[in-house]
């Protein structure tokens, strides 16, 4: 007649423990947030290191007229007004360095305008 007890305690076990590792699952792909904001002719960070698999959510906005940016091997490419911010979702999946540039002209210094994204493991 004990083993229903403790036939109760090893299931109720087991539901806590999966809810935890549940818990602790949906922690780690919470979406890193990343503000920038494009002015003429860079974006507030030129630089930006993310982990592989890890997903991104890419805020950019733009501050004193409209600004683009594209990283073609990371499928983001946004377009953003004046005094208006844009959100880019991506989980970068191969480790490299990778060039974004904005994508609309914004004067003499517009090819010079790049974010660099560094992806490690």
């Amino acid at each position: 007649m004990q083993a229903k007890p403790i036939l109760f305690a090893v299931v109720a076990a087991l539901l806590l423990g999966i809810t935890s590792l549940s818990r602790t699952a949906s922690a780690q792909v919470e979406p890193r947030r990343i503000e920038l904001s494009a002015k003429r002719f860079a974006y507030s960070s030129s630089e930006i290191t993310l982990k592989k698999g890890q997903p991104v959510v890419l805020v950019l906005t733009a501050l004193d007229t409209t600004h683009g940016l594209r990283i073609h091997d990371l499928n983001v490419d946004m377009k953003v007004k004046k005094g208006e911010t844009k959100e880019a979702d991506f989980t970068p999946e191969q480790v490299g360095t990778f060039i974004g540039h904005c994508t609309v002209f914004c004067g003499s210094g517009h090819g010079s305008m790049m974010l660099t994204i560094h992806v490690v493991e």
